[in-house]
């Protein structure tokens, strides 16, 4: 089925987990689309972010998607049942398979979730881990200061690293925390400074892989697999600085990203149930 994957998230953070569906998939083409003109939405109301979240999905509907990926924790924990209840696509988010890598990883079953405001006042990560193993010490911890960081591309240097440390330091109490999920998909763009500041001990897990793990395991389930000869054709929209998307997008998916598309999104009123 050529058909195209939709993606969403607040901004380039998403492209994490788009990397990862094209060295997974590498005959899907994708349709990524990023909130940047309204990132973050770590610290937006609820009803704010399901009302951005259908702006975006309502777009990516008119392209003809087959699945939609939210790759934006926030939006995640706010809409996933949402659109799992009222799109007639599948619909995966990022923080169930991410839990699951995270629980594979732990052998202290002490966790750590690193995440937006609104990610962690969810307690979407508890809830999830704590399903899969009732045993499970989760110790949450917003950072509202990484996602401005990384889309300024600001991913490396001193400046970048003191921010890191400087948010991080709570974390470093709990001596027995042996894995850390980055729970915003723009996290894993500093992965390299959060290793650093957690130091070696401490695993630190993103979604992206999982998710597009869970993304395959669906299309075959689905029988939606393309399968012919027409090479993948990945299309990027912004609501923000095309040519900054561009830079961040290049620089992170290893290839030249051109043509990014500056879009203005239709306000919708909110659908939630």
């Amino acid at each position: 089925m050529n058909q195209p994957i939709g993606v969403i998230d607040s901004g380039v953070g998403g492209l994490t987990v788009a990397s990862e569906l094209m060295r997974q998939l590498p005959k899907e083409s994708i349709i990524y689309l990023g909130d940047t003109e309204r990132c973050p939405y770590g610290p937006r109301p609820k009803e704010e972010v399901v009302q951005y979240t259908w702006e975006m999905v309502n777009f990516l509907l008119e392209k003809n998607i087959k699945m939609l990926v939210i790759a934006c924790n926030t939006a995640t924990a706010y809409t996933l049942h949402i659109l799992r209840e009222q799109l007639d696509i599948p619909v995966v988010g990022v923080i169930q398979p991410g839990a699951r890598a995270a629980i594979a990883n732990t052998r202290t079953y002490n966790i750590g979730v690193i995440g937006t405001e609104g990610t962690i006042a969810s307690e979407a990560y508890p809830a999830s881990l704590r399903h899969i193993n009732a045993g499970i010490t989760v110790h949450g911890l917003a950072c509202p200061r990484f996602v401005p960081l990384v889309e300024r591309g600001l991913i490396s240097g001193e400046e970048a690293y003191q921010i890191v440390e400087e948010s991080l330091e709570p974390l470093k109490q709990h001596k027995q925390m042996d894995t850390l999920i980055l729970g915003c998909t723009h996290y894993p763009m500093i992965r390299e400074l959060v290793q650093e500041v957690m130091g070696s001990t401490v695993a630190i897990i993103s979604s992206g892989e999982e998710t597009a793990r869970e993304v395959s395991t669906i299309l075959g389930f689905k029988k939606t697999f393309y399968t012919g000869d027409k090479a993948a054709e990945h299309q990027f929209y912004t609501t923000g600085d095309p040519i900054i998307f561009e830079q961040i997008a290049s620089r992170w998916l290893e290839q030249k990203i051109e043509a990014v598309n500056k879009i203005q999104l239709t306000q919708v009123k909110s659908m939630e149930k």
